[in-house]
């Protein structure tokens, strides 16, 4: 008879503890506050729409787009005013998003946009000089562009313009 309430006692605890185990785990995400969710989903959105810092071995950190693509300056243009134009546009795609945060050792201040004079669009700029792309990066992490024709460079926060 103890035999049988002993094993009775132990089972009744180990269901118990099961079925809290269970309900703390359901409640995790589910019982999280609307506005906990919100303020998650504000981030990874902002994230998501962010410039990015990242780092390459032999040229050290550069800018990039959210999606991890290079951007680089030409040196032969002017604050406020692109040099790039027909196929050189074709290979140096300009920088257009105009929302988006920026990463750390960067000011916001710093972007602005022109209106370009051959296709009346608005390019991104950092400190007045217009932003691009290499359209031989192909994947995030490409630097394939930087010091091309010893005019074309990968922007960081050390970036000066002549």
């Amino acid at each position: 008879m103890k035999k049988g309430i002993l094993t009775l006692a132990i089972l009744s605890i180990i269901f118990v503890l099961a079925a809290c185990g269970k309900s703390t785990e359901e409640k995790t995400g589910a019982d999280q506050p609307a506005q906990a969710q919100t303020e998650q989903t504000k981030s990874e959105q902002a994230s998501a729409d962010s410039l990015r810092l990242l780092e390459n071995e032999k040229i050290g950190k550069y800018l990039a787009d959210p999606q991890g693509r290079a951007l680089y300056y030409f040196k032969k243009d002017e604050a406020g005013k692109s040099s790039c134009s027909g196929e050189c546009l074709a290979s140096w795609p300009a920088f257009t998003q105009e929302d988006f945060a920026v990463p750390e050792g960067f000011d916001k201040k710093d972007f602005d946009t022109i209106t370009r004079e051959d296709n009346g669009e608005k390019q991104v700029t950092y400190k007045g000089f217009p932003l691009y792309y290499f359209a031989k990066d192909q994947q995030e992490g490409d630097v394939n562009g930087q010091g091309v024709k010893d005019v074309w460079f990968v922007v960081n926060s050390e970036t000066e313009f002549e």
